[in-house]
């Protein structure tokens, strides 16, 4: 049975993040799923539950015996352990793309103390402006490659409290015991990526911003099926 892939986005930006992507590898063949975790910022802590879940849900109509592979992106990395656990499908293996890492023993902050101090002042009765709002215009043009791309990941953006960066994502014991692998954009992730090799993962550089698998799909899906040609 052919495995599908699961591509998690962060749940600061949405799933049109990894629709080209989705697109790409469906086009070669491929089953895909794209969770939708726009909806997981309502309601207060504890956020993860809700992560699992939405994967948890989109799944609900594939046979229990089909593989998965699951590859999520930047903040989406820390939910990985968690959403494995949630699961009643094999997952056959874990691809980080450009994100973060759950610590090697859990539970694992979702956002470091430097990264806190800078989104509190920002909050407004606990709620944080969109992702690219944060950031300067010269931070944020790089990362896409036409306007039409810009604005439908903006337009989809959710507004997260800032309790959800607050919130400490559980790591159960032995959710890495099945292949991982890591691909690497580019800074600030060089160390998580040097982290992922120290953990004996397969490594990959694909050089390019944050949002790179948007600007180059093709190049992203071709690392992804390479990470993990061993589970096809």
């Amino acid at each position: 049975m052919k495995r599908i892939f699961v591509l998690v986005h962060s749940p600061s930006v949405g799933p049109a993040t990894w629709h080209p992507v989705a697109e790409q590898l469906t086009a070669e063949g491929h089953q895909v799923r794209v969770p939708s975790l726009l909806q997981v910022g309502p309601g207060g802590p504890p956020f993860w539950p809700r992560i699992a879940q939405a994967v948890r849900d989109d799944l609900a109509g594939i046979p229990k015996d089909q593989p998965l592979t699951l590859v999520a992106h930047s903040n989406a990395g820390l939910f990985v352990p968690s959403v494995r656990s949630g699961l009643d499908h094999p997952v056959t293996g874990s691809v980080f793309v450009d994100a973060a890492l759950p610590a090697r023993t859990g539970p694992t902050p979702a956002a470091p103390p430097e990264l806190l101090e800078f989104l509190r002042p920002m909050a407004v009765d606990g709620t944080l402006p969109r992702w690219t709002d944060w950031w300067d215009e010269a931070d944020i043009a790089p990362l896409f490659s036409d306007p039409a791309m810009r604005q439908k990941v903006i337009a989809e953006q959710p507004r997260l409290p800032l309790a959800y960066y607050e919130q400490r994502v559980p790591v159960p014991d032995g959710w890495d015991d099945h292949p991982c692998s890591y691909l690497l954009f580019g800074p600030p992730y060089d160390d998580t990526a040097a982290d992922a090799r120290a953990r004996g993962w397969r490594t990959a550089h694909l050089p390019g911003a944050h949002l790179h698998q948007m600007v180059d799909p093709v190049g992203t899906a071709r690392h992804l099926l390479a990470l993990t040609a061993d589970e096809a």
